[in-house]
């Protein structure tokens, strides 16, 4: 984590003195007072992701001001008294690791962590932070209206599909999805406005002919994914044969989507037990199949959600990789 400290009294600069030799990647920005806060923080703003202030929370208030964009992108920042008693979480608690900092830093300080979020204060698991742990995708209004759920109830009721070995204090899992106000699940719930947060699990085998176009490859995709109600978001990556290793548009299909590929060669596939032989592919690459074992060797299970579906040129299969919620949190971020 690149930190920046900054201070605008002596006190203030005494106490960062001292703290720039416990932090880890800390620089002291070049002193600053009342004026010349507002110009440090906009030619910082984007070089480090945490701002230490021993300053008055107003004169850092009114600096930050223009350069507020979202909690997704906005670093941290911290203010404290020039003596460290008190160090307040003010920016960018939870995803941007302000909380966990700011309790770092009081215990340097022998001071006390100030922090005002809400599930914080609650006593209730931060969701943003427990999502990303879990390696969930989360869109932000799903988060936002299960957060403020959280918070206004003190629990939130959870229906999953997924093996779950605990759940943070808060959440409650639910026998059915009709009951829950949170879904986790790569399944479709079309129209329903209910927050879901969807884990990475699918892996998508490929077996193809040779050029198939791109073309193809995007349309069978949506195809098998409309015709299974799967989302999208929770493809983790794709597998194929590794004689495909170069075919443009299978490369083309996991590069525009932040998706890696897994290949496998045709003694790897012939491991797979337990799948229909395909005349065509062991005619065409020596392999029992390509889609089906491509797929269920990447995510490293035996579950087969969809079985290969044919196109002219291609075939398709899905594969669940294992996947479990537990109470634990995330790694605290990096110092």
């Amino acid at each position: 984590m690149r930190i920046a400290l900054l201070a605008c009294s002596d006190p203030g600069r005494r106490l960062l003195a001292g703290l720039s030799t416990g932090l880890a990647g800390s620089t002291v920005l070049a002193d600053a007072d009342r004026r010349g806060v507002a110009s440090l923080f906009a030619a910082n703003w984007s070089g480090y992701d945490a701002f230490i202030c021993v300053m008055a929370s107003g004169i850092v208030v009114r600096a930050i001001a223009p350069l507020l964009g979202d909690k997704y992108h906005d670093p941290c920042v911290l203010v404290l008294d020039p003596l460290g008693r008190h160090v307040i979480s003010l920016l960018s608690g939870h995803l941007g690791g302000g909380n966990a900092l700011a309790c770092r830093v009081a215990g340097l300080t022998g001071g006390k962590a100030v922090l005002t979020t809400a599930s914080d204060s609650l006593d209730l698991v931060a969701l943003d932070l427990w999502a990303r742990g879990q390696g969930l995708v989360v869109e932000r209004a799903a988060l936002t209206t299960a957060s403020a759920r959280l918070v206004d109830r003190g629990e939130l009721s959870l229906w999953t599909d997924l093996t779950v070995q605990s759940l943070p204090a808060g959440l409650h899992r639910v026998a059915q999805p009709e009951q829950a106000e949170l879904l986790i699940t790569p399944r479709l719930f079309t129209g329903d406005r209910r927050p879901i947060f969807r884990p990475r699990n699918l892996v998508v085998g490929v077996g193809c002919n040779r050029n198939t176009p791109f073309a193809e490859f995007s349309e069978a995709l949506e195809e098998l994914l409309a015709e299974n109600g799967l989302c999208r978001a929770s493809i983790r990556n794709l597998a194929s044969i590794d004689k495909k290793i170069d075919e443009p548009g299978l490369l083309r299909l996991a590069r525009s989507n932040g998706w890696w590929l897994d290949f496998f060669s045709a003694e790897r596939l012939n491991t797979v037990d337990n799948l229909d032989i395909s005349p065509a592919a062991l005619a065409a690459v020596g392999a029992i199949g390509v889609a089906e074992p491509a797929a269920l060797l990447s995510a490293g299970s035996d579950l087969l959600l969809f079985g290969k579906r044919k196109w002219k040129n291609l075939t398709m299969a899905i594969a669940q990789a294992p996947c479990t919620l537990s109470a634990q949190g995330p790694v605290p971020p990096a110092s």
